[in-house]
């Protein structure tokens, strides 16, 4: 059967497609192959066909997915992968190109393309499979671009990578080829050192073993050139900044080590240690690139948290359902998420019900069940049923949006601990550095031929890299163990202060209880009946986002029409005042209404609604304890932690709830200046203190505490007030919290101690010439990775 020219497929008997190429009729298997060799001959590229060493790939013009590439025209689609390339108003793009298959391909592909008015560059890369192309977006669209790599039988669509996955990318490439060329030429230099080893037993001529050290400088040159490059890099950068890290002592004893054995090989005097040197370089790039694999692991859930939103979302607009990038979701768009789809943004679900799993915001796997009216979240599957739901924030604004950037504030985050390390890592090897110059001027005057090589063997052998990696492999590995467990720090001394805190503060409404709270029943004080009071309190309470707020929302659908309200003002603790129908109104606390006297013979929760004359009404409210909340009490109570409980809520209801959990103290009936105030005594009389709370009256005590945990059903400015988020409303990951926080720095005095005895045990044996220099680079590079490997145990 005859084969397409084009493709090289089989072509169907009695197929009429063919094409005259250069005076000859060649057969085409399809519409779409003819197509494309008919554009390939328009362009005047049939020399393609002369040096091609492949056959291109099957012709496919699919109408609608030309039709699509359109989209890559929206700026919001394109701001993720599109660059500008410095000169002028051109812009750049890396995409991939599917169906690549030898040089003729990329050659094609620029010809092709050059003639795109508009374009400036283009470059095809066949090992890669990418091309980077700019373009001017006055006169040539991006999709055009698309299209023009579809029209001669390619597909092509931006190469896109998390920034933080791409530098890893390049890391790993870059230290698996400098750490091929060091293993592979140390194995070539061993071969070396072996025969001039040799002369210890047998005699071996002069002329033999200047030709081994010859041929041993030669093999480690491009080592020391190109493999060890990092460690010349980041010895020059510190000393530029003023102080001394590890890179400095390797590179001191990687350079010192190489032109003495230079020295000794030109001028054919004492002896070369180039074995020595590229085995040191091959264990240190070894141990860097598992740290570094290391590391990876132990922060790779905030860089996952990217791919959790889809690309496309379906959105529904006036004239039907389109597929749209999910990235040009504005407020208010519509949008359809399919059973077993993942949410696209952030919104209110307008049509239907369904159990979503939102395991990735809250740790909690079981799936909770979503009604019209319920807020849902960009990330989370809906795993049954099809949802409408109306976007509320845009992508950029969505939680998960916000945790990854809490996240990344956290993790960069240097706690007092990660900080004292670094400071006795520098100190470390300024002492090192001064032990080495002892070690050196001591065998100087009883062997100086062994001074040089024993003093290599002190600065490898002692170099700090495991104290430097003590500290922050721990603390990456403890952050993300506690994301994946419902836990958010925003900064990092959370840990350290779960450690040494000896007093836990909580609040009382919507902490220590649902924050449910429902209204059990109405008493009026006037004329006004108890209707009208509750739909002015209604009107009020709809600008607040205190739990106490949310019993008045259901009002509407009890049959009380609400009101319009104007000039409304929430008075932080204390309550609320505007203007309904004219007339001015507030509502609040007993105390604030100034009725503290009527608030004592209250028995409960209660709050009060008046005007400026009078008082109005009486809403008795009721709230019921977090079923977890007397177990967390207790547990506190037995790691020997004070309890506190700091409310505003004065009524009998506090004493009953602290009497109920057995807390130490109970303050109650404080303002958000008083409960602060209360934190800075406990301050001054030497407590280190943790701070729960959810409302915007616990704002300014969250920002004062030692460490802070604000409740994921909490009000916005608590929440970025908090130095951590519970991100389920479950108080039992507090103790989550406090044990993973001792375990952390169980594993940081490990790493401590470790390293510092690993130091203090090889200093002696290197200093008396029992330690060569390659078994110390082994000895090093070792005790690096037992700090990292010890670290992760935290991720299980």
């Amino acid at each position: 059967m005859t084969g397409c020219f084009h493709c090289g497929e089989p072509v169907p008997a009695g197929s009429s497609y063919a094409l005259e190429i250069k005076g000859i009729v060649q057969p085409m298997c399809c519409p779409g192959c003819q197509a494309v060799a008919q554009t390939i001959l328009e362009c005047g590229l049939a020399s393609y066909y002369e040096h091609r060493t492949a056959p291109g790939i099957k012709g496919e013009l699919v109408p609608s997915e030309l039709a699509a590439l359109s989209h890559y025209d929206l700026a919001e689609v394109q701001q993720d992968f599109v660059t500008d390339s410095g000169a002028g108003s051109q812009r750049e793009i890396q995409l991939s190109v599917e169906g690549l298959t030898c040089a003729a391909c990329a050659w094609l592909i620029e010809r092709h393309l050059t003639r795109l008015d508009g374009l400036h560059y283009v470059n095809v890369n066949t090992t890669t499979h990418r091309a980077r192309i700019k373009w001017d977006p006055a006169r040539l669209s991006l999709s055009d671009i698309l299209k023009g790599f579809a029209k001669i039988g390619y597909r092509a669509y931006p190469f896109q990578t998390h920034s933080q996955e791409a530098l890893y990318a390049r890391e790993v490439r870059s230290y698996m080829f400098r750490m091929a060329l060091a293993g592979l030429g140390s194995m070539q230099v061993m071969m070396c050192a072996v025969a001039l080893y040799m002369d210890l037993f047998i005699s071996v001529e002069e002329e033999f073993m200047i030709y081994f050290k010859w041929i041993s400088l030669l093999l480690s040159t491009p080592i020391m050139i190109y493999s060890a490059q990092p460690f010349y890099v980041g010895a020059w950068r510190s000393l530029k900044q003023g102080h001394l890290s590890m890179d400095v002592s390797v590179s001191l004893a990687l350079i010192g080590a190489f032109v003495a054995s230079i020295w000794a090989t030109v001028f054919n005097t004492g002896e070369v240690y180039y074995d020595s040197i590229t085995m040191f370089v091959f264990f240190l790039l070894l141990g860097r690139l598992l740290e570094l694999r290391a590391r990876r692991k132990a922060s790779e859930s905030s860089s996952n948290l990217a791919r959790l939103v889809p690309i496309m979302a379906t959105r529904i607009d006036e004239d039907g359902e389109h597929d749209v990038a999910a990235k040009t979701l504005q407020v208010g768009d519509r949008v359809r998420v399919l059973a077993g789809a993942t949410l696209p943004a952030d919104g209110i679900i307008t049509l239907g019900q369904a159990s979503l799993n939102e395991a990735m915001l809250t740790g909690e796997q079981l799936p909770l069940l979503k009604r019209p009216g319920d807020p849902v979240y960009a990330g989370t599957i809906n795993t049954d049923a099809p949802l409408d739901i109306r976007v509320s924030h845009p992508i950029a604004e969505s939680r998960l949006a916000q945790i990854m950037r809490l996240q990344d504030s956290a993790l960069d985050d240097k706690p007092a601990i990660a900080q004292l390390a670094d400071v006795l890592s520098r100190h470390f090897i300024l002492v090192l550095l001064l032990i080495a110059a002892g070690v050196w001027t001591y065998w100087h005057f009883h062997q100086p031929e062994q001074a040089f090589w024993i003093t290599l063997a002190v600065l490898v052998a002692t170099c700090p890299c495991a104290l430097s990696l003590a500290t922050p492999t721990a603390l990456t590995s403890a952050t993300a163990h506690l994301t994946r467990t419902g836990i958010l720090l925003r900064r990092g001394h959370v840990l350290d202060v779960l450690t040494r805190a000896n007093r836990v503060v909580m609040d009382k409404t919507g902490t220590l209880t649902t924050g449910n709270i429902s209204l059990t029943g109405t008493q009026a004080l006037a004329e006004l009946s108890e209707t009208r009071c509750l739909a002015i309190a209604q009107a009020l309470e709809a600008y607040s986002e205190h739990p106490i707020a949310r019993a008045f929302r259901s009002m509407a659908a009890e049959g009380v029409a609400p009101l319009p309200a104007s000039e409304v003002l929430p008075v932080i603790g204390h309550g609320i005042q505007g203007t309904v129908a004219g007339t001015r109104y507030r509502i609040g606390s007993a105390r604030w209404l100034g009725l503290a006297e009527e608030q004592s013979a209250t028995q409960g929760l209660a709050i009060y609604l008046a005007d400026d004359a009078r008082l109005l009404a009486r809403f008795s409210l009721a709230d019921t304890l977090r079923p977890d909340a007397r177990a967390l009490i207790q547990a506190f109570k037995a790691a020997g932690l004070h309890t506190t409980i700091l409310t505003g809520d004065g009524s009998a209801e506090a004493d009953a709830i602290a009497r109920e959990l057995g807390v130490d103290e109970l303050v109650k009936g404080v303002t958000p200046d008083g409960k602060l105030s209360y934190l800075k005594a406990r301050e001054a009389a030497g407590d280190i203190s943790i701070m729960v709370g959810d409302g915007i009256n616990d704002a300014p005590v969250l920002a004062g505490a030692h460490a802070s945990f604000a409740m994921a059903g909490g009000t916005d400015l608590a929440k970025n007030s908090a130095d951590a988020i519970l991100l389920a409303d479950d108080l039992s990951r507090l103790l989550t919290a406090r044990t993973l926080a001792l375990r952390t720095r169980k594993i940081i005095k490990e790493n401590f101690a470790w390293s510092i005895g690993y130091n203090l045990l090889v200093l002696p044996l290197a200093a008396s010439g029992w330690l060569p220099p390659y078994l110390a680079a082994a000895g090093m590079s070792l005790s690096s990775l037992i700090v990292v490997t010890n670290s992760m145990r935290l991720n299980r």
